[in-house]
């Protein structure tokens, strides 16, 4: 079903505007079918290497077609909302809209704006600072700052050396706590190992700590685990740890990503995780999907770091990724007594690498206490 719905703005452009230009079929025949084949090259990783959610072409492929299906989905919806108007403006002026005309325009438009949203999306993320209160938070925690990566994805696309710039970037930063919360690589470990080993030089006072996403079990799973376990990166299943300053103490928790389940392995469980915590513990949950927050906050918790949307990418689609997500999308929210931060994502998945409007980040998390309400 995917791959149909990848199909459907190629299959637009080229009825609404690559058929009626004035040149010769051969010509707009050769130009259809390089369409059909930028707009189902999520078909053609899957045919040649076995996943799409990881084709192994060297990075400028990858920046290329990236561009390419951005562009061609870009002209579909401003080919559609074009003949919406011009469907408008018939009924009521009896005037047509100049189809060719107005179709190259839209393109032009359409390919400047997929490769700034390629160039976003590629770039090394910007910092982005968050100031959090946390009620009753012991006073030894007053400015303890967490670093959240999350959603690398590191792939063709997003390599070795992107991923040894964000940790250099993340390191500078000087953090008290390093939390990944899922989605850190797409591809086997065989493929994969090079570009996520520089995670491991992730560098905490308190530690580093993560949790799966979704797309920790797209691939081999159990391998990725051992892999992680080899890089000493430990990660929180279902369960938790004290992190301490002198005989203050907080609570960092993390929960499996519901995608465990889809291939025999334990969905997410916060009774599970909060098992042998205090009532009076200042608890931080990593949960990678923003969606279950109002749920988590019945179970105490102060704080909860996700991610999984990546901010909706393009402005605008977020308003088709909020209904999915329970209305958590982007940014700061306040789920009754918990402070909930949806990151926008360090990186994202190479089958849409386009980014307008929604920046991504590494986000610098600053704790500071308030009075219990």
């Amino acid at each position: 079903m995917f791959f149909i719905w990848t199909l459907i703005p190629a299959l637009y452009v080229i009825a609404r505007f690559i058929l009626p230009l004035s040149l010769p079929m051969w010509v707009r025949a050769g130009l259809a079918l390089l369409l059909l084949v930028a707009g189902e090259f999520h078909l053609l990783g899957k045919l040649f290497f076995g996943s799409m959610f990881s084709p192994e072409w060297p990075e400028p492929v990858m920046i290329a077609q990236g561009w390419l299906f951005g562009s061609i989905v870009m002209l579909a919806g401003l080919l559609l909302v074009r003949d919406i108007i011009g469907l408008l403006i018939t009924w009521l002026l009896r005037k047509r809209l100049p189809q060719t005309a107005s179709g190259v325009a839209l393109m032009v438009v359409a390919l400047v704006l997929s490769g700034i949203g390629v160039k976003q999306a590629i770039e090394i993320p910007a910092v982005r600072t968050v100031e959090v209160n946390i009620a009753d938070l012991p006073p030894a925690f007053e400015g303890f700052k967490i670093v959240q990566l999350t959603d690398i994805h590191a792939s063709r696309l997003l390599p070795k050396a992107w991923v040894e710039q964000v940790v250099e970037k993340a390191n500078r930063l000087s953090p008290d706590l390093v939390v990944l919360t899922g989605d850190m690589s797409d591809g086997t470990v065989d493929r994969r190992f090079k570009d996520v080993e520089p995670l491991s030089r992730l560098q905490a006072k308190s530690g580093l700590y993560a949790i799966t996403g979704n797309h920790e079990y797209y691939f081999d799973y159990a391998q990725w685990m051992q892999i992680y376990q080899q890089l000493k990166i430990p990660f929180l299943q279902n369960s938790h740890v004290r992190i301490t300053r002198g005989d203050a103490s907080i609570v960092l928790a993390g929960v499996n990503d519901e995608a465990a389940q889809r291939v025999g392995e334990t969905g997410p469980d916060l009774d599970q995780a909060l098992a042998g915590v205090r009532p009076d513990d200042s608890i931080i949950l990593l949960d990678h999907r923003p969606g279950s927050a109002r749920d988590n906050a019945k179970h105490n918790v102060k704080l909860q770091l996700s991610g999984h949307t990546h901010g909706g990418m393009i402005r605008g689609l977020d308003l088709l990724v909020s209904p999915a997500n329970n209305g958590f999308v982007s940014g700061r929210y306040q789920v009754d007594n918990m402070a909930l931060y949806v990151s926008n994502g360090t990186g994202l998945w190479n089958g849409f690498p386009l980014r307008l409007g929604h920046p991504s980040e590494i986000t610098e998390l600053i704790l500071h206490r308030s009075a219990a309400r």
